[in-house]
């Protein structure tokens, strides 16, 4: 049995090979509070396997789960179908220049099909919905995938070390980032003075890459009648209900599926607040949103338990006056170059999905149905029916018609 490890402070992974080919092996902490973590999540991965059972969800499968006992007590297993890359990876794989709108359409298709069957047919809120925990069913180089290759995989050491703490990690993330912009300012400098600037890398070829993908991650998921937790989603795919407290339900999931496809189609993340003077995170946040969308309504702004943190009686944040706003089609055309077209149209599907009334959000089952993810298939059907219209004014311009004698 061949395997390949990979530790993380609150669990470890392994990639084993049996005579049934590779599966990830998920191995929990012994501490309680990580045994009840994985007792929950073998409940959500168990109840999403039994509704599943053909694998066509676009959702991770569980295969099995047992009891390990080793010298630190005993480890919840969990044996996890074998997949690839992360989305993540693969935007920056990409160089971080966002993925061609066809392929984004392909890969919002999976995790939609995910979504509709999480939300409509389970009743599971995910609450943590971001390209990092959707992977890809394979790896994005063909010759590191175990199944294409026959090779056995080699997985990456995650960031932080691999006891749990992260000193040494942390010092030479931040050495990295100096030398990254110290890099940058001299390419700067260069350019400005007319010399030769850094030579922008050639785009990467993503044909061939398979972009089939499951959503993955459950350790957080709820059930929308169960919720066990008030601050869930990670900062920059966080909705707006969730910063406020006023409650969340599976439009929250829609709002990080919005931010995911957003960062697809870009290589950018859509929302990164920061703390500024007299100011913090959340509010920013709040102040992005709505430079963004619109200002918010004053039912839905002052309506959380935590509204009062940012918001006046009136609805206006407390400490950030001064709003700049660019509706979403403009900042793809003007920072991102995308056509106008393309911009109206992707903001058409993005833009609803933003809404800060949670309740008016489309569900993923609505959003498989708009005519964004539809277009590809649209424009074929045109490209075919003009050919058609081609070849049946060629056949005329031959037909000769016969005329008797």
């Amino acid at each position: 049995m061949r395997f390949a490890r990979l530790l993380r402070a609150d669990i470890s992974f392994c990639l084993i090979f049996s005579s049934q080919g590779y599966v990830a092996l998920k191995i929990q902490k012994s501490a309680p509070q990580f045994a009840q973590a994985a007792l929950h999540e073998i409940e959500i991965l168990s109840a999403i396997a039994e509704g599943d059972p053909s694998n066509s969800k676009y959702v991770i499968r569980l295969i099995d789960q047992f009891k390990h006992t080793g010298p630190n007590g005993q480890h919840l297993c969990m044996v996890l179908e074998f997949l690839g890359d992360s989305l993540l990876r693969l935007i920056k794989y990409n160089r971080y220049k966002g993925l061609e709108l066809n392929k984004v359409r392909e890969i919002c298709k999976y995790i939609l099909t995910g979504l509709d069957y999480l939300h409509r047919e389970l009743g599971l809120i995910h609450t943590d919905l971001k390209p990092e925990n959707i992977l890809l069913c394979s790896t994005i180089n063909p010759s590191k995938d175990p199944i294409k290759s026959g090779t056995a995989p080699i997985l990456e050491r995650p960031e932080g070390n691999i006891n749990g703490g992260a000193g040494i990690s942390l010092i030479e993330k931040k050495l990295k980032q100096r030398a990254r912009r110290a890099v940058a300012r001299i390419s700067e400098r260069r350019a400005s003075m007319g010399g030769i600037g850094t030579v922008p890398k050639p785009d990467r070829c993503l044909d061939g890459i398979d972009l089939r993908c499951k959503v993955v991650d459950f350790g957080n998921a709820c059930w929308a009648d169960k919720q066990f937790a008030d601050e869930i989603q990670t900062r920059q795919y966080r909705a707006p209900e969730v910063i406020l407290r006023s409650g969340y339900s599976f439009s929250t999931d829609m709002w990080s599926f919005a931010c995911t496809a957003f960062e697809l189609a870009t290589g950018e993340m859509l929302f990164t607040p920061k703390d500024g003077q007299g100011f913090g995170e959340d509010e920013d946040h709040l102040a992005l949103m709505m430079e963004l969308l619109g200002k918010m309504p004053k039912k839905i702004a002052t309506g959380g338990a935590r509204s009062k943190d940012y918001f006046d009686r009136y609805g206006d944040l407390k400490r950030i006056r001064r709003l700049k706003y660019c509706a979403l089609d403009r900042v793809l055309v003007d920072k991102y170059k995308f056509s106008k077209s393309d911009a109206q149209e992707f903001a058409q599907f993005l833009v609803p999905l933003f809404d800060f009334e949670p309740e008016k959000r489309p569900t993923a089952e609505q959003c498989l149905q708009h005519p964004w993810l539809n277009s590809e298939n649209l424009i074929q059907n045109e490209v075919q029916g003009e050919h058609s219209i081609e070849k049946v004014n060629v056949g005329m311009r031959n037909l000769q018609i016969k005329v008797g004698k």
